[in-house]
């Protein structure tokens, strides 16, 4: 049913429905708002989801169950053990293989009718405009900063619309970006988020951690959103950034407006640069003083004294931790309390999960005099693939 804050349909009816496809969706069918009518323009959307890992196993899964003619699923990666606690659309025995093929298996599995586009490659500033101008849609299930602004900027040039989605911990958002909407109501991404957050403020996933379901509820709610944008029914996100906390069990919505400073998008930019994961002042803290996890086990093997310092967090630390290490969490070294701990007459060596928390405390401690800190290039995890492959990976 159109509302007053509805959008005209993205997506014109396909011909027909065959008996087959009657009788598949026809709960969706018998609702008056959707119809024959809307399920005719699903089967004709074709959608792009980015990523086929925590908000694009659901998202894909459903966007298939509700009869969208054609996906396309951009991923290059791997199923890997670690993704099966969320990424549902992948199996015990999909490990290993390109989360591409898995996700389509799946996918067909469900609805053999779709068409399943695969694009195994990297989205990069030179393939994702050509690539979202033949979607009528795109649904960004990305992890991290720079991949987002280039979906949002190249959405903007490519004049398509896009549901987005964030999730960490027991939090997610969802809202629907979309710069040339009618009626003057365009807004996009960086009217939420002018300017990415400072390195290190926002950990990752992969160092957060997420709670599984999340996943799942988040995911329904962009699926929910393409469908709305596809068929023009209901008030779709646009303008509004919706907030779900698990552990609150509440939902709320957040008016936005469009950035009245926000210059226009004319071409995509370098966007690591834009995002930079670790701070320059911890670049330029690490050029020179890292040590690779084969320079460390050769200093301890050598019976040097040094001081191996965690900067995790204690739940990482009761996961896995290197033998001898003393747990200093990075935030207790940043705000100066915890730098009387540390050893004066011996050489640091900090490290964290992967080198980026490790990178941004050792600034700190060249910038409390600790000249000789070093930190361990690649983390805990380079520590576990290199020197002791018993520990476990995380």
């Amino acid at each position: 049913m159109s509302s007053p804050k509805s959008l005209p349909p993205l997506v014109e009816p396909a011909a027909e429905l065959t008996r087959d496809e009657v009788a598949r969706y026809s709960r969706h069918l018998i609702i008056p708002d959707l119809g024959v009518d809307g399920q005719k323009r699903l089967k004709n959307a074709k959608v792009l989801v980015i990523g086929a890992g925590g908000l694009g196993s659901p998202a894909l899964l459903y966007l298939a169950a509700a009869g969208v003619g054609t996906l396309g699923i951009v991923e290059f990666d791997e199923v890997d053990a670690s993704n099966l606690q969320r990424q549902i659309i992948h199996g015990e025995s999909d490990i290993g293989r390109s989360k591409a093929d898995s996700a389509r298996d799946s996918i067909l599995e469900i609805n053999s009718g779709i068409d399943v586009e695969l694009h195994k490659f990297r989205l990069d500033n030179d393939n994702a405009v050509e690539l979202f101008s033949r979607y009528d849609l795109i649904v960004d299930g990305t992890d991290n900063f720079a991949t987002r602004y280039l979906v949002n900027d190249a959405a903007v040039l490519a004049g398509k619309p896009y549901v987005w989605g964030s999730i960490y911990r027991f939090e997610g958002q969802v809202s629907v970006f979309w710069e040339d909407a009618p009626d003057g109501r365009g807004i996009n991404y960086r009217d939420l988020y002018p300017e990415a957050p400072p390195p290190g403020m926002v950990p990752s996933c992969a160092e957060g951690g997420v709670l599984g379901v999340l996943c799942a509820s988040i995911g329904s709610i962009m699926v929910t959103e393409a469908i709305k944008l596809i068929t023009g029914i209901g008030e779709p996100l646009l303008g509004r950034l919706m907030v779900y906390d698990a552990l609150d069990m509440n939902y709320r919505t957040i008016k936005l407006r469009r950035d009245p400073e926000r210059k226009p998008i004319t071409e995509l930019i370098d966007y690591d640069a834009f995002c930079g994961v670790v701070s320059e002042e911890g670049q330029a803290a690490a050029a020179g003083s890292t040590v690779t996890a084969r320079e460390l086990k050769d200093m301890l093997d050598a019976g040097k004294d040094v001081a191996i310092i965690d900067v995790r967090e204690p739940v990482e630390w009761d996961i896995v931790r290197i033998d001898g290490a003393t747990l200093v969490p990075k935030d207790r070294i940043l705000s100066g309390e915890a730098l009387a701990e540390l050893p004066q007459n011996r050489p640091i060596v900090l490290h964290c999960k992967t080198g980026v928390r490790s990178a941004e405390a050792l600034a700190a401690l060249k910038r409390a005099g600790f000249a000789d800190a070093t930190h361990l290039q690649g983390g805990i995890i380079a520590w576990a693939k290199q020197i002791d492959p018993s520990l476990p990976v995380y």
